[in-house]
């Protein structure tokens, strides 16, 4: 791409977050959305009416066939993230994946595979890693403030969040998993990011499923079907080893019987020379000093651009100079591997090893 282009992107799903990343790259000069598509066609029509996009595509085949997208964003429910994704690549298009990657570790490799054979860019969509206060704390770590970063607790819990009960949310076969896929894979990539990236190596995990089955802990997100099913956990707990050494604790949860004050995603980072504690909007750096505990608050800067613009902008400059994103296709494998490795430890009552053979 010539520096003066802009990149053109096409929109695969419509729904609510492909709106919102619709609603971002259009804060971005050098970007247009000229196409979008959906399954349900006058949610793509809509769409285009409101934002100007020029084509709406009948289906996501006709819109990677289109000459005038050079990009896509991926933002279909989950069991589609895996042929869409590899489709795309083939088509020679660069992608923006929604989480988490795929269902099932095996579809996350084959996405690997075919975007090692393209050449071209694949993104996932972690906006988390771009929130301010998360950054903050990574330019310390990178800095060495923290030391050996040794053990991590982390999580998201809610105490009354069960989206779309009912829906493709619900379903194990559709979505893969409840709030360990829908939210915990936020919270995973975030703290292993925030941790230098080691390999994890083994997991510990428990599923359970207390609130969903009796229609209850039902939240706002979605609209429910009650003629549909539930049949994936409401709350995960697991422990993960890391190739270092280290250690990673994760929690979470659509629904649960806790304190409303832990309401909502959660990281405590403890090192050997400082430690940080992230939770929701708040930050603070913990170290000693003089014999004494000290605690610094991190700050939200005034008329921050937000986290989804400066995750939109880094895809976009990625794909202009051929590198490979911060949120790179490895990163998505990673949480795969850990989040099938939970959900078999649960299943089997044993420690699971993770396997990264791609063949």
């Amino acid at each position: 791409m010539s520096p003066n282009d802009k990149l053109h992107i096409g929109v695969i799903g419509a729904g609510n977050i492909g709106n919102v990343h619709i609603q971002e790259f259009q804060k971005l000069p050098d970007v247009v959305i000229t196409a979008v598509t959906d399954v349900y066609q006058p949610m793509a029509i809509a769409r285009a009416k409101e934002y100007g996009i020029p084509t709406v595509h009948v289906t996501y085949q006709d819109l990677l066939q289109d000459p005038n997208v050079d990009a896509v964003v991926v933002a279909v429910p989950n069991e589609a993230h895996a042929p869409i994704a590899i489709e795309a690549l083939r088509a020679g298009k660069h992608v923006l994946l929604e989480k988490p990657m795929a269902v099932n570790a095996a579809s996350a490799k084959e996405i690997v595979k075919a975007h090692l054979k393209s050449g071209k860019v694949l993104m996932m969509a972690h906006q988390m890693r771009w929130e301010p206060l998360n950054l903050q704390v990574k330019e310390q770590i990178d800095k060495g403030a923290l030391g050996k970063i040794y053990n991590v607790k982390t999580g998201w819990l809610r105490r009354k969040g069960i989206p779309g009960w009912g829906t493709w949310f619900t379903q194990m076969h559709k979505a893969g998993g409840g709030p360990l896929i829908d939210i915990g894979v936020h919270m995973l990539d975030l703290s292993l990011h925030l941790m230098g990236s080691p390999k994890p190596v083994s997991v510990f995990g428990t599923t359970y499923a207390e609130f969903g089955p009796k229609k209850k802990g039902i939240g706002t997100w979605g609209k429910p079907d009650w003629n549909g099913f539930y049949d994936v956990e409401d709350l995960a707990t697991a422990l993960i080893k890391l190739d270092n050494g280290s250690t990673l604790s994760l929690d979470v949860s659509w629904a649960a019987n806790t304190s409303f004050i832990n309401n909502g995603p959660y990281i405590y980072l403890m090192g050997s020379d400082g430690g940080a504690s992230l939770q929701g909007d708040k930050g603070t750096l913990h170290t000693e000093l003089f014999d004494r505990t000290a605690d610094v608050d991190l700050v939200i800067p005034q008329n921050d651009e937000g986290a989804r613009v400066r995750m939109s902008r880094h895809f976009v400059d990625c794909v202009r100079e051929s590198r490979e994103p911060i949120t790179s296709a490895m990163s998505g494998l990673t949480n795969s591997l850990v989040l099938e490795a939970i959900y078999e430890s649960s299943r089997t009552g044993n420690v699971v090893q993770l396997d990264w053979n791609l063949d």
